[in-house]
């Protein structure tokens, strides 16, 4: 029989419809399905990690894992990144540039540009979403760090979220860094993991590992056959540098020649290895004013046993990064499938000179670069300590130069120490070397090229809409031709980069270069001009005789600049502002006993830069009551409160400085305990205990924490995650309140700092944040 037309829900129904089933014929409706025989995918992304760093790229670190890889895989030797985190992030997960994705910056700023949204725009569709519509199961575990630093809360919208772009699964860190023993926040698909005290034996490069093999082993057990696609977004080797107790024994004096030596060794293992022509020479050291390596040799012996210390832990997490890889692909191969899945290992822009000339054991303090000569800065710890769960280090610069032999400069500059790193693909089945293929490939690629390619090799394309709307297209190439054919020519032939001023432009085997410097006039480079085929290694400035050539790239960067919403130029200054709308996180908040630990940006906006009061309300304080009212941060810098032996402790962790004051005993029946944090000059700050109205004791001259800190946020009644006090735990682990307490208030004053000082620290803060 005919359906009527008046009837509903039939449109689009394939089958036929009578009065019963007798009369009516069924259509079942499926999921889409990958090509036949599609190839599993994994991505690795290591964070910080330089061009050297690995044994296939000229290291000494063991890393037998991507060694196997390297060494029936393809090396592609001149493949590059953005300077940043976030950007190179945004712009390999979506093949597009990442001023045009949003991401001109890293996702701890707001300035307000289109370049600078720092979350992902509708019109922007990623790697995974394509492959999930493909017939892909898609699995993100690490590092995300695109989403606004604002928008992490669980009350904030999830539109950048993983699992809202693409990702089936999540399991990692939306921060741009994370302590490895103690994580500030973790987040499993849409939802903050409510955890109160981490295992004795954590390590988060193992949990995240543990987690990307169970998504696997859960998906082979209900689906034999579906393809996947893994994304292991590291946090290693981003600050701050902690490793297990076996990784860095492993490499205990194993640095104690010095950067300069590591440089050599490094750069005579590449040319041993023909990563680069013959006759590539290395400058002896970085010497540019701010960005200057000393000379071995020329330090301390002191400083050389200790800047030696730091670099045993970069090598043991390197090591780490390498095991965890290790372990994937052995569960891989267990379900019969490493010999088709495509595995690629990079990083996201190059080693870090963020340690400063010395390295720091007080990782957020040392961001907050004030004039202030008594600024707490680098404090003094035991060196035995150094890598542990006990303190936050990172290595001096001059290992961030060796990490990136043998070119010049860090991450954040343009330059090919900042944006050349290594970059490995393996497909066993689907990319076979031939006879007299060494698997090394010199031809241009950028980051871009990486969602083209891989759609390439599978069998996919762009599908050109994101939710029924037209979506950027790629403005990378496909790099498949070249990891197929060693004698394939590059098909990226041009690709501009800029960051915080810093400029580049790239044209068949020209580079256009200038570094935005202090004080400097933001839309006036001083360009240099490299022949990076003869010169990889940028040392030789040509712009003095081709001038012609150099006007030639700089029109050709401003067209591009125009083409990919690079302007309005923002220099690092700009970036500490702000949308006016983030007022609203500095409001008085309640807080009910069993609140999950606040999220860390909105814990510190209640508290930077003001005088603030805290406030305990209790049912009665009863002789016995004991424990954390309320805690805020961690080991890395926080303040605590907490009642112990029948007297209020108020506690304060300086970067590492642990300081206390104790009331008088309390008397039974207190309601309420408040302390009382009031802002003096020099970034330094006051505590003062009110019990029922009546001043108690007084804790004065305190460090503020300022820019990055404190790391973990607010708790109710417990200390959770990880400790303020050291003591206190080792004594009383998270201490929960045994008493009736009612609720925690916080009731935040006026700032009082300087808005000159508060840009001064904040915006070395977001930097510090990638």
């Amino acid at each position: 029989m005919a359906v009527p037309s008046h009837a509903r829900g039939y449109a689009s129904f394939g089958g036929a419809v009578g009065r019963t089933t007798a009369e009516s014929t069924p259509e079942w409706t499926y999921p889409p399905t990958a090509p036949a025989d599609a190839p599993n995918i994994i991505v690795v992304l290591v964070d910080d990690m330089g061009y050297s760093d690995i044994g296939p790229f000229g290291s000494e670190i063991d890393t037998p894992t991507l060694d196997r890889l390297a060494a029936a895989g393809v090396r592609l030797t001149n493949y590059h990144t953005t300077p940043l985190c976030s950007p190179s992030r945004a712009a390999l997960l979506t093949g597009i540039n990442s001023h045009r994705a949003g991401f001109g910056f890293v996702a701890n700023a707001d300035p307000g540009y289109p370049g600078l949204r720092l979350e992902l725009a509708d019109d922007v569709l990623t790697l995974p979403e394509i492959l999930r519509a493909g017939g892909y199961a898609t699995y993100a575990v690490g590092k995300w760090h695109l989403v606004r630093d604002a928008t992490m809360n669980p009350a904030a919208h999830r539109d950048s979220w993983p699992t809202q772009r693409g990702f089936d699964r999540y399991y990692g860190s939306l921060e741009g860094l994370n302590s490895f023993y103690y994580p500030n926040q973790l987040v499993s698909d849409s939802s903050v993991v409510d955890i109160e005290e981490y295992p004795p034996d954590y390590y988060l490069t193992d949990d995240l590992t543990d987690k990307a093999i169970g998504y696997l082993k859960d998906l082979r057990a209900h689906d034999a056959s579906k393809p996947f696609f893994l994304y292991f977004a590291h946090v290693a080797m981003h600050g701050p540098l902690q490793a297990k107790p076996e990784d860095l024994a492993k490499y205990r004096g194993r640095y104690a020649e010095g950067w300069d030596a590591l440089r050599q060794s490094r750069f005579a293992a590449q040319l041993a290895q023909g990563l680069f022509p013959e006759g590539t020479r290395q400058k002896a050291r970085n010497t540019e004013p701010g960005y200057e390596a000393a000379e071995w040799d020329s330090l301390s012996e002191e400083q050389q046993r200790r800047f030696a210390r730091y670099m045993e832990v970069y090598a043991g997490m390197v090591d780490s990064v390498d095991q965890s890889l290790g372990r994937v692909l052995d569960v891989v191969e267990q379900f019969g499938e490493l010999d088709n899945t495509i595995v690629v290992f990079t990083s996201d822009n190059g080693g870090t000179a963020e340690g400063g000339p010395e390295g720091t054991r007080s990782y957020f303090a040392e961001f907050a670069h004030i004039d202030d000569p008594d600024w707490i800065g680098d404090v003094a710890h035991d060196e035995e300590l150094i890598g542990t769960a006990r303190l936050g280090v990172h290595y001096p610069r001059g290992w961030g130069q060796a990490s990136n032999t043998p070119f010049r400069f860090y991450k954040g500059q343009t330059f090919a120490g900042g944006v050349r790193v290594p970059l490995i693909v393996s497909w066993p089945k689907g990319l076979p070397r031939a006879e007299g293929d060494n698997g090394i490939r010199h031809e241009y690629a950028y980051v871009t090229d990486l969602a083209p390619t891989l759609l390439d090799l599978v069998g996919l394309s762009h599908p050109g809409v994101r939710n029924g709307l037209p979506a950027k297209t790629f403005d990378g190439t496909s790099a498949a031709g070249l990891l197929r054919d060693p004698r394939a020519r590059t098909t990226h032939t041009e690709q501009y980069s800029e960051m915080t001023g810093h400029r580049g432009f790239y044209r068949d085997g020209w580079k256009l270069l200038s570094l935005h410097g202090p004080g400097a006039e933001l839309d006036a480079p001083a360009w240099h001009l490299f022949d990076v085929r003869a010169d990889p290694t940028e040392l030789h400035d040509l712009s003095d005789r081709f001038p012609d050539k150099v006007a030639e790239l700089a029109a050709a960067w401003d067209e591009s600049a125009w083409a990919n919403t690079v302007f309005p130029l923002l220099t690092r200054q700009d970036l500490a502002r702000r949308r006016p709308e983030e007022a609203r996180l500095g409001a008085p908040v309640r807080l009910l006993p069993g609140t999950p630990t606040l999220e860390r940006y909105r814990s510190q906006r209640l508290i930077a830069y003001r005088d603030f009061t805290v406030t305990a309300e209790l049912g009665g304080y009863r002789s016995g009551d004991e424990g954390v009212l309320v805690a805020h941060g961690d080991p890395l810098g926080g303040y605590l409160v907490y009642i112990e032996d029948g007297r209020v402790v108020v506690g304060v962790n300086s970067y590492g400085i642990y300081r206390s004051v104790t009331t008088e005993p309390l008397p039974p029946g207190t309601n309420r305990i408040t302390v009382e944090a009031v802002i003096r000059p020099r970034l330094r700050q006051n505590f003062r205990i009110v019990v029922d109205g009546l001043p108690d004791a007084e804790l004065t001259d305190q460090v503020q924490l300022v820019g990055m800190s404190p790391w973990t946020g607010i708790s109710v009644g417990v200390d959770a995650r990880g400790p303020v006090s050291w003591d206190l735990r080792a004594r009383r682990g998270p201490f929960r309140y045994t008493g009736d307490l009612r609720a925690v208030s916080y009731v935040p004053g006026p700032i009082r700092v300087p808005r000159a000082t508060i840009d001064a620290v904040e915006r070395e803060a977001e930097y510090a944040a990638e």
